[in-house]
Formats: structure tokens, sequence, C-alpha cells
């Protein structure tokens, strides 16, 4: 035999690379357009349906395929993803295609709460398909970013077989749990931080503006300041969950202290402070209960409310 007739060696050919999945994006606000740019761009068949048809032309001219009623979207797809403001408006764009949900993969991509949640859980699943409730926890111009989270409850069977898919949207991809609430839950409770860090941000940019300061100035300070938060979540989380508050790093009396600062900063600067007034309550609600030399985590006591008895 020459060393020309060696025999191939097959077990060294490289794997080809699968199939992108085909998926199906229902809704097209800035959310759900970010999330189907990010399909097409990975090279997955994307079909895209909205209420309002003008907004799916962007992304056909990318290469979406736009489908003309709900139904049809659903059935381009064995798995469609939703982006719609709640679990209702889910459910209400969904009612017109119930019949084509049978044996699809449904992953619901909105705000809502828990009990949102398992109802439309309840009413998909009712109807035959596999359900995926899940959170993104950025904004559209992050999705696709290695660093993006995206969390998930429900059906792992879904998660796992298109886990290569749903990971497009964000590096970040996490299964919580089987339970279809429990994204929605994390959703909520994570989400709670948003508003009052935002207003605290806003009462001190208009405080740094009374004194013909600009608001620009005080970003570097507050981005450290919420780093410094961050690193104490940890600490906190470890006093919540053993119940002990004893080791004070900062107590409930100092932060009740803070609650005069507040007030003579608000008569200085003419800046309306009135919406941290349920916060100072709550901070004197706790000294009440016995905790004014415990760290300000044991805020979490008093936010338990006792169970309703029937």
């Amino acid at each position: 035999m020459s060393g020309n007739d060696r025999t191939p060696d097959l077990t060294s050919a490289p794997t080809p690379a699968p199939t992108p999945a085909p998926v199906t994006v229902l809704g097209l606000g800035s959310m759900g357009r970010a999330l189907a740019e990010a399909f097409v761009d990975a090279g997955h068949p994307t079909t895209v349906w909205n209420r309002t048809p003008a907004r799916a032309a962007p992304l056909v001219a990318r290469g979406a395929d736009h489908a003309g009623s709900v139904a049809a979207a659903v059935e381009a797809s064995p798995l469609v993803v939703t982006c719609l403001t709640t679990f209702d408006d889910t459910r209400s764009a969904l009612e017109p295609a119930a019949a084509a949900l049978s044996g699809r993969a449904l992953v619901t991509l909105n705000s809502g709460s828990p009990a949102g949640a398992r109802a439309l859980a309840a009413w998909a699943t009712g109807h035959g398909a596999r359900f995926l409730a899940g959170a993104v926890k950025n904004v559209p111009a992050a999705v696709g970013a290695p660093d993006t989270l995206l969390y998930y409850g429900g059906d792992r069977t879904v998660f796992d077989e298109y886990e290569t898919t749903l990971r497009v949207l964000g590096g970040d991809t996490v299964h919580l749990g089987a339970e279809t609430d429990l994204a929605a839950l994390y959703e909520m409770a994570v989400g709670a931080m948003l508003l009052p860090a935002l207003v605290g941000f806003f009462q001190g940019a208009a405080a740094v503006q009374a004194r013909g300061l600009e608001a620009a100035s005080m970003v570097r300070f507050a981005g450290k300041w919420l780093d410094m938060i961050k690193s104490l979540l940890p600490v906190y989380a470890r006093e919540i969950d053993s119940g002990d508050y004893g080791d004070a790093a900062s107590s409930v009396n100092l932060f009740l202290a803070g609650a005069a600062h507040d007030a003579e900063l608000t008569t200085e600067t003419h800046v309306d402070s009135a919406w941290l007034a349920p916060l100072h309550d709550l901070v004197r609600r706790a000294v009440a209960a016995g905790h004014g030399e415990h760290s300000i985590a044991a805020l979490t006591e008093v936010l338990r409310m006792p169970e309703r008895t029937a």
C-alpha cells in the first residue's frame, strides 16, 4: 500500500455546529425588539409579531419574518418568547392562538407578580404548552452581552432543550427551579431596591443643584456608594438568614439619628424629602421593637407581616 492510500481518519472530523432553533418573539417594544435582534443576529430563524405591525419593519429588514397574526406567529416556531408588559397582557395576546400552543415551549419575559405567573402557567399548560417564565435583569441595550443576567422558573425540560438559544439573550442565564413563579418572585424581590435607590439619587441631585452645582458632579461618588452597599449585601443576607443581628456595624439607632439630618437638608435646600417619612417610621418601629442596637438588617423583622388567621 502506498503512502497515499491511507484510510481517512473520520474520528478527527469536526462535529457540525447545531442548527439554530427557530424562535418566535411576540411583543416588539424596546425590550422585545432587542430580544428579536439578538436571535436574528445569532442566526436563529426568527418570526415576530406585534399589535402594531409597523414595529416589525426594522426586524424584517434585518432578516426576521413577520407573521400577520399571533396564531401564525405561534405556529411558526417550536419556541415562543413573549415580551409584553404583564402576564395579563400576555394571556390576552395569546388567546387567539391558544389552540396552537399545544406541544410548544412558551417562555415569558414580562413584569408581574408571582400570582400572575402561576395563573398564566396554569392557562398555558392547560392548552398543552410547556411553560417557562423569566426575567431580563438589564436594559434593552445590554441584551446579548456576556454578563447580562436572565433567570427562569418552570419546566426544566424547556430550559435544558433551549438553553443554548436562551443564552443568546445574555451570558448569565440561570434556571431557578421548577416553580413557575420563581422568576417573578426574584424580579419583585430584587426590583424592590430600584425605585428607592433612584429617588435617593434624584433627591441628592436636586440638593446639589440647589447649591448651583451639577448633578453630574455626584455620579462618581454615588457609584462608589452603591459599590459599598453591594459589598454589604452578603453580610446582611447572612444576618437575615441566621436571625442574628447582634454584630452591628451600622445600628438601627445610627439610622434613626440620621433622620434629623434629612430634615435639616430639606429646610436648607427646599428639596422635598417626604418620601423618606415611611422609611424613618420603619426605623422608629424597629427601635420600639427592641432592635435599636441591632444591625440595620433587623428592619427585615419589622417588615414581616403576621399571618392572617381564618
